[in-house]
């Protein structure tokens, strides 16, 4: 600032200072601030000699307040829950076997286990189980309900969690101790629990299926040929296990046991050919006896799987359906094979399998495309995710299909106790359907 003031104006400056030394001590104030100071550098201000201010700087505006994130508003008549809790979208679901627990793993950290008692109630119940710093993309529950498996996301691998009751009724999560060795060298795409619980699997995006022992040693390794998998699964009878990928068909091997327990070999038990682009994903039927499929052709389809495929015996085709298909695309059959439920993007399409004709269309279901879709154990339901909720819908297409299906019977029946037993297993068909509509209206 002292470059700006004139070469005499800087004389008197220096004159004012040394008079500010010998009146005014630096114990009363300081040299530069004494009254005589003071007084010249207003003056000099005045007359245009002192250097301007600079405009004060705006004081940065307050954080804004955090938003919460947009939660995604979906209605429909048939709708019968959205199962809230989890804080990040949810990745994947899985029905216990006895039917009583829906598992559900987010990017939130957490794992969460709701009762199906009260998917048509007000309140859902969860209960809670932290990965820790980790998170895990994939949930399967053991087969007696005492424990789930889940991958982890950054730790890539399977972590075993035991749940134990304790005496006032809620339940703990323990991890047992040592996860399962690293092997496969590609991103993991699914896992399963045999219902016998005496193997689980994963598979990998490349053309790597691993059967493994609970205790966590690998007891095959099965190359699918299908240049990449799209989707595998364990079938719900506990005896194959299946993929599909690249190529456009789904193999089939058996997982096999000696009687004593011990595993023996993995071996091709049948194919489903037909598509004729790759097969996007597929599903088993409770039994086992049926699967569906759908493809990048266009089409779905249903098969009748229950062949002696030991004497060579191919799988029938029993129907084919057309759908618009959207990436990622899923399918699920209900436990009796009677209803298809597809997932293209964020929009859900359900099939009778014995016209192949639309029945329901859920349309804008998630704010994300559908990472998971489900049947629960009695078909009543089936469940969706892809944001951070979990919607629940009536599956009044299995309904339908039931009566359908009951009435063609009780036409060729002759005998009168199967007629007296259609004809209640119709009546309490439709009057489950008139309790979901009536309801909604």
């Amino acid at each position: 600032s002292c470059r700006e003031l004139g070469p005499s104006t800087m004389g008197i400056l220096i004159l004012a200072t040394i008079l500010a030394i010998s009146i005014y001590p630096a114990e009363h104030g300081g040299f530069l601030l004494c009254p005589f100071t003071c007084f010249f550098l207003q003056q000099q201000k005045a007359n245009g000699h002192a250097r301007p201010e600079e405009p004060r700087k705006a004081k940065p505006a307050a954080r804004a307040r955090r938003e919460k994130p947009h939660q995604h508003g979906f209605a429909h008549r048939l709708l019968v829950a959205a199962l809230k809790g989890h804080s990040s979208p949810v990745t994947c679901l899985d029905f216990s076997s006895n039917g009583k627990y829906l598992a559900s793993c987010s990017e939130d950290r957490t794992v969460r286990l709701w009762s199906t008692r009260d998917l048509s109630g007000r309140e859902h119940r969860c209960l809670r189980a932290s990965m820790g710093l980790d998170h895990a993309e994939l949930v399967r529950l053991s087969p007696d309900s005492r424990a789930f498996i889940v991958w982890l996301a950054n730790a890539e691998t399977i972590r075993v969690y035991k749940m134990t009751k304790k005496d006032d009724g809620s339940f703990t999560f323990t991890a047992t101790s040592g996860d399962f060795p690293k092997k496969h060298k590609a991103p993991v795409i699914n896992i399963g629990i045999a219902e016998t619980g005496k193997f689980f699997m994963t598979a990998s995006s490349d053309t790597t299926i691993l059967i493994w022992s609970p205790k966590g040693e690998v007891l095959a390794s099965i190359n699918t040929n299908q240049m990449n998998n799209a989707y595998a699964t364990v079938s719900p009878c506990g005896r194959f296990v299946a993929s599909c990928g690249f190529t456009p068909d789904v193999k089939v091997w058996e997982v096999c046991f000696s009687k004593n327990g011990n595993f023996r070999e993995v071996t091709r038990a049948f194919e489903l050919k037909g598509h004729t682009a790759g097969v996007q994903s597929f599903s088993f039927s409770n039994d086992s006896r049926r699967m569906a499929t759908v493809s990048k052709d266009g089409t779905w389809k249903f098969w009748d799987t229950d062949v002696e495929y030991k004497k060579q015996q191919d799988p029938y085709l029993l129907l084919t359906g057309q759908c618009a298909v959207l990436e990622p695309c899923r399918i699920a059959l209900s436990p009796d094979g009677r209803t298809v439920a597809v997932a293209g993007g964020t929009d859900i399409v359900m099939y009778n399998t014995r016209r192949g004709e639309e029945e329901e269309r859920f349309l804008g279901v998630h704010s994300h495309c559908i990472t998971d879709l489900a049947f629960d154990t009695t078909g009543h339901y089936v469940v969706s995710c892809g944001d951070r909720a979990i919607r629940v819908f009536h599956n009044t297409a299995g309904h339908r299909a039931m009566v359908e299906e009951m009435e063609a019977m009780l036409k060729k029946t002759v005998n009168k106790a199967t007629q007296e037993r259609l004809e209640q297993q119709i009546s309490s068909a439709r009057k489950a359907l008139a309790a979901i509509y009536g309801k909604k209206h």
